[in-house]
């Protein structure tokens, strides 16, 4: 598409690709109120009037217009569509459910007050049906965007400056989060050198900081830290950087930290950052829990047909147990049975051994077999397919597993944890997880021991709920699970 061209041309039109994203969520969610709306008018009260003590009667048209009116200013008034929050995490999805929550409290409010007869099923169906439209048009376009980024339109052009080691942890970080739409064209040191860090050119030093970034068609500038940015040098670049119409970003030391934990507050000119350390106890527990049984219980019916014909599968293949249970670590290292459908030969972990020493992988924590040639023909297809993990939503409902959370792992494999792996039992092991709907078994063993680690760290409900959405779009695309 031409813009496409346009925006990788001139860069400083990238610095606006933010706004002009949240315009188009702004035209989504009008298309979507008044068509969920219009719907409601014609379908459910078609010739119905409102009308309240003392006051005329009005045909239902002109109090949904204003419904829909207040609706767009709830998502304007609870910045949706803030230029910093678009486009990723799930502090957008929340931001709409409040503002729709506020505008469902504010027209019961109204009613009430005022004695207005409104048919309930207002409240009941066209509110949520609009937020369950809402949510899916965002989500849309979040697709949208990704896609456009995959061809190198609205993105970020940033140069990263520091030292070489905070410039190196700001490159490794971006790299495996590309869906953020940064795209690092270079480094700046203080003194310019080495001449790459992890495959990023360096591109000068401080003092040519803003003729650096116009050479790489940069718009975006990222402060690692380094000593020689002092207080004063900071200022000066921020105000070159100002001057010349790009953005500035900070990059403190805080690793793997979720941004609802992070909250800045201005002391004496500084700006001190805040981090909130979520705690799944109390209610949040309770609330998990609950999810559990419920989502589990329902899964599990759902399921059921898919059950029963897995296990005639693996008795038709041949002789051998259908189930297979194995010891797993769980919260607080204790140990529980994980049930799955038998997916591999009949004495398979007798083999296990033989094959990490065979691939020198016997010393890491997560025990992963390249090509396994234990797995039978119906269990590779389970295995694409996450089916022989069904039977664990019978640990879900036991209370030993939740549907999501870190992977449970054997004991000989926890015995190898190290610099804080350890905290990943401090939750219930989950049917699916961070680890599994970001890269599944083709991450390396850092990796899903990071993301373990975020998921614990920076626990929330909402998390939850879009891990399992990425669980079933996992799902549904054949692919290798992580085991």
């Amino acid at each position: 598409m031409p813009d496409h061209v346009g925006e990788r041309e001139n860069p400083r039109r990238h610095s606006t690709w933010t706004q002009r994203y949240a315009g188009r969520l702004i035209y989504g969610d009008i298309a979507i109120v008044a068509v969920t709306l219009v719907t409601f008018a014609l379908v459910f009260v078609p010739n119905a009037h409102l009308s309240w003590p003392g006051g005329p009667d009005l045909p239902y048209a002109i109090p949904l217009g204003i419904i829909g009116i207040l609706w767009l200013l709830c998502l304007d008034g609870f910045e949706s569509r803030d230029r910093h929050i678009v486009g990723d995490g799930v502090l957008e999805y929340r931001r709409v459910m409040s503002a729709t929550g506020f505008l469902f409290a504010l027209v019961i409010s109204i009613a009430f007050f005022f004695r207005i007869e409104i048919s309930r099923l207002i409240f009941v169906l066209a509110i949520p049906v609009g937020l369950l439209f809402l949510l899916l048009g965002r989500w849309g376009w979040r697709q949208w965007l990704r896609k456009r980024q995959s061809r190198g339109a609205y993105v970020y052009r940033a140069v990263v400056v520091g030292e070489r080691a905070k410039v190196a942890h700001v490159v490794r970080a971006m790299r495996r989060a590309r869906e953020y739409g940064y795209v690092i064209t270079g480094a700046i040191t203080p003194n310019g050198m080495p001449e790459t860090i992890d495959d990023v050119p360096v591109l000068g030093n401080l003092q040519n900081t803003m003729k650096a970034m116009a050479t790489a068609g940069a718009d975006t500038l990222i402060l690692a830290g380094s000593d020689e940015l002092d207080p004063a040098t900071m200022r000066r670049l921020g105000w070159s950087v100002a001057d010349h119409n790009m953005n500035w970003v900070v990059a403190p030391a805080l690793t793997d930290v979720a941004g609802p934990r992070i909250h800045a507050r201005p002391v004496a000119g500084l700006p001190l950052v805040h981090v909130d350390f979520p705690r799944l106890e109390g209610y949040r527990r309770v609330v998990k829990r609950t999810f559990d049984i419920v989502g589990g219980g329902l899964a599990l019916i759902l399921v059921s047909p898919i059950l029963f014909y897995a296990a005639y599968r693996i008795r038709r293949e041949g002789p051998g147990p259908i189930l297979y249970c194995q010891d797993r670590v769980g919260r607080h290292g204790t140990t529980f049975s994980m049930l799955k459908f038998r997916s591999m030969v009949v004495g398979a972990d007798d083999q296990l051994k033989g094959l990490l020493d065979l691939q020198g992988t016997h010393d890491r924590p997560f025990h992963k077999i390249n090509d396994d040639p234990r797995i039978t023909k119906s269990g590779a297809f389970m295995r694409r397919h996450s089916i022989d993990e069904l039977p664990q939503l019978i640990n879900v409902l036991r209370g030993e597993m939740s549907l999501v959370g870190p992977r449970p792992q054997r004991s000989d494999e926890v015995k190898l944890y190290n610099n804080g792996t350890e905290r990943r039992l401090l939750v219930k092991p989950g049917m699916s997880g961070l680890w599994q709907v970001s890269g599944r078994s083709s991450l390396s063993a850092e990796d899903s021991i990071r993301l373990d680690l975020y998921y614990v760290e920076n626990w929330s409900f909402a998390q939850d709920i879009q891990i399992l959405f990425r669980t079933f779009k996992a799902v549904l695309r054949p692919g290798t699970t992580a085991h």
